[in-house]
């Protein structure tokens, strides 16, 4: 039976026909714009088309008017090492010696929700192609991921669909997972965050962007077929909330990924790259063909004509609606000249990569699809991809806040005696907030290709670019909801600076930024000033520590019912490594009687804390004050110790304070150590204080005389605060307690085996 299909003249013969607008996303006023533009009503194809690329995930509608802010402060030295920045599919960063990485990280929450495995599966799958659509090959991939408490039921059908997507997409692609974070809190437990990095590396002149340009220049999608799944996967689940108790629903709107085909689409765009057969490219994620068509026709200077009955699908009946919105995984759009388009079917061929002739670039500005002859879409490309609305939504400061900063860690109860400093420090060290992560990363393939110089108990993943030459780069990414929550603005410079600090402690001199802002319903006023003050936080820490923001991803509706998930700004941060022979490992007893030192000033410092957190179930106050200079300096210092071997060891002070610092690095060097806290010092403060702009630095001791002496003379505090010792079997506190390695190793392990296992 022939579906019927509503073409472009039977809209505009029938103008009052009833259209599902609503179901698919879009307010009143936005569909009677579409009508303006269009001057009639708009076809089945082309109201999908508009619901997909108008939706909050691909227009950033309620994100654009705080986003631009970014632009605003980004001065021209900052943007002297970009080759592409804001608004290409990825931001791509001049490293030296020809060489450019790519980078970006992307959510995947909602779906990840719904069906985890393959929420996270094609989350990474998508991030990797958006690094391949530059031109690049992806290197690497991280992973952020938010749960909800680890003992709730739920959160075990969540973690596990998770973790096994994110390893099993990332392993089967030969990609390493370098670095990462798992975060449990409540307000994620009916909305998990699964945020995906990748990275990836090419020479500066092979750069590819998404346009498409040249009157009869050929459209061709290459990859996978086209299926039902994902449909509505950006217009509806992304822009949608869960109620409280919702079960997990709409399975067809999350779209189902083959890695298998995706390493053979890699290997196929590097050989078309490298033969120079491809004008413009585009992946196919969000939005699929609808969003690959209309920016690649909006970003070039002519029009395009898309035959869509051409396109290859897996699912018989399907309508031109259906094939636009589908979000099949494993596909890519390309602009090839006439006289490449053999050579360019060639290379697929060779790979075994479907590959179809769809459409052409044409004069106008119009994108024009046809359906068997019959035309289905015919509108301004630009009016689709870059002309959706852009809201004013309402800002307010919450009337909460007053009561939670008032309410501060000043009155709860601290440990009182040796004894119960011991039982608090093994009771953080086994909670569900620091307790180790091995559970979740060794499911991870971290040292496939052979690059991988830092990964495991890495502050920042480190990967080895030029084998001749040995320069890398290292990557990290930080975020804390807690800290947002307390005060946005200076929760999104923390995670900033933190994240800014574990590129540092590997030796490497931080250089660029991306970031996925995870946030609450745009339609709270309360929400929109967080975002706002994040947005602003985040750009101006970035001037501070005169480094870009080169893209990245806002992920808006994160929320159960009315209640909001923490604000939740994840930063990452690229950093560039001469000789990776030279960086910094986390772990002690590289070398022979090293000395601990800890560089920075400590302060009584628990609002927001993770020990008010696992001790009092707390949450209020003001965050840790951070001094960006501070953070520079101490980069510069490190950055230094490395390149002239003073440094064996280092880890950054975050969650946790000094004594989960010491523990994670005594156990991954599996040897022992002795600290020695200053005189007089409150010990509780010393131990477990998350002041920010803190290191623990790992001295030779042929090498402390020079270490100190450059620390004093750049004028960085640097206190002598332990030894190593490679005879012990134990971390001690001197003169307070002592914990042997054992002992904190099945502490500091055992939790979540227990818990998901």
């Amino acid at each position: 039976m022939r579906v019927h299909v509503d073409t472009v003249s039977e809209a505009a013969a029938t103008p009052d026909v009833d259209q599902p607008f609503r179901e698919l996303g879009l307010k009143d006023d936005e569909y009677q714009r579409i009508r303006e533009i269009l001057g009639r009503r708009p076809t089945d194809a082309e109201l999908a088309m508009y619901s997909v690329m108008w939706s909050e995930h691909c227009s950033y509608k309620s994100s654009k008017v705080h986003l631009r802010y970014f632009g605003e402060t980004t001065t021209d030295e900052m943007r002297s090492t970009m080759l592409a920045g804001i608004g290409e599919n990825a931001g791509v960063v001049d490293i030296g010696d020809g060489w450019a990485v790519t980078f970006k990280v992307e959510s995947h929450n909602h779906p990840s929700y719904v069906e985890p495995y393959q929420g996270a599966a094609t989350g990474v799958g998508g991030i990797v192609r958006d690094i391949m659509a530059m031109g690049a090959r992806p290197i690497a991939v991280m992973d952020q991921l938010r749960f909800g408490p680890a003992d709730a039921p739920d959160t075990r059908r969540v973690l596990d669909g998770v973790v096994r997507g994110v390893g099993g997409y990332g392993n089967s692609l030969g990609l390493p997972n370098v670095g990462g974070e798992t975060v449990f809190d409540a307000s994620y437990a009916g909305n998990p965050l699964v945020n995906a990095l990748c990275a990836g590396v090419l020479r500066a002149e092979d750069l590819h962007l998404a346009f498409a340009s040249g009157t009869g220049n050929k459209i061709i999608l290459f990859g996978a077929r086209t299926g039902l799944d994902g449909i509505g996967g950006v217009s509806v689940l992304a822009s949608e909330t869960f109620d409280e108790g919702e079960k997990p629903k709409k399975l067809p709107a999350v779209q189902v990924g083959d890695p298998f085909t995706e390493k053979v689409l890699i290997e196929c765009c590097l050989d078309l790259y490298r033969e120079k057969l491809v004008v413009g490219i585009q992946d196919l994620g969000g939005a699929g063909l609808s969003c690959a068509t209309s920016e690649l026709a909006a970003a070039g200077s002519g029009g395009m004509h898309i035959a869509l009955e051409q396109v290859p699908t897996r699912a018989t009946g399907m309508t031109p609606a259906e094939v636009l919105s589908s979000e099949s995984q494993e596909r890519m759009c390309a602009v090839v000249t006439p006289e490449n388009v053999d050579e360019f079917m060639a290379v697929c061929a060779k790979w075994d990569v479907l590959a179809t002739v769809i459409g052409e670039v044409t004069d106008g500005e119009h994108l024009e699809i046809t359906w068997n002859g019959e035309t289905v879409v015919d509108a301004p490309a630009r009016t689709i991809a870059h002309d959706g609305p852009v809201y004013q939504r309402p800002v307010e400061r919450p009337a909460f806040m007053d009561e939670l900063i008032a309410n501060t860690t000043a009155g709860l109860r601290r440990p009182a005696s040796d004894d119960e400093l011991r039982a608090t420090a093994l009771a953080m060290l086994a909670s569900p907030a620091l307790c180790s992560r091995k559970f979740i990363t060794e499911q991870y393939d971290r040292y496939v290709r052979g690059n991988t110089v830092l990964a495991e108990n890495a502050d920042g993943g480190v990967l080895r670019i030029d084998e001749s030459t040995q320069r890398g780069i290292a990557l990290s990414t930080d975020a804390s909801g807690r800290y947002t929550y307390l005060d946005p603005y200076e929760g999104g410079r923390l995670a900033l600076a933190e994240a800014y600090r574990n590129v540092a402690v590997t030796g490497a001199t931080p250089k660029a930024v991306t970031d996925c802002l995870n946030f609450g319903s745009p339609e709270d006023p309360g929400v929109m000033w967080q975002f706002q003050q994040a947005v602003h936080g985040i750009a101006d820490g970035c001037v501070e520590l005169g480094i870009p923001v080169t893209g990245g991803n806002v992920s808006f509706y994160n929320q159960t019912g009315s209640t909001a998930i923490l604000p939740t700004p994840v930063i990452g941060v690229l950093g560039v490594i001469d000789d990776v022979r030279r960086r910094i490992p986390t772990g002690f007893g590289t070398e022979p009687g090293e000395t601990l030192y800890l560089l920075g000033d400590t302060h009584d410092e628990f609002d927001g804390s993770i020990w008010a957190q696992v001790e009092h179930d707390h949450l209020g106050g003001v965050p840790p004050k951070v001094d960006l200079q501070r953070e520079k300096l101490l980069a510069e210092v490190l950055t230094a110790a490395s390149r002239d071997g003073l440094a064996s060891a280092a880890h950054d002070l975050s969650e946790g304070g000094l004594w989960q610092a010491v523990v994670e690095g005594a156990l991954a060097g599996e040897t022992g150590c002795r600290l020695i806290l200053p005189e007089g010092a409150d010990a509780f403060v010393q131990l477990f204080s998350e002041s920010t702009g803190r290191v623990l630095v790992a001295v030779p001791r042929t090498e402390e005389t020079r270490f100190a002496a450059m620390c004093s003379a750049r004028g960085l505090p640097a206190a002598r605060i332990g030894v190593v010792d490679q005879g012990s079997d134990s971390v001690e506190v001197q003169g307070r307690f002592s914990v042997t390695l054992a002992e904190l190793r099945a502490t500091h392990e055992g939790t979540l085996p227990a818990l998901f296992a």
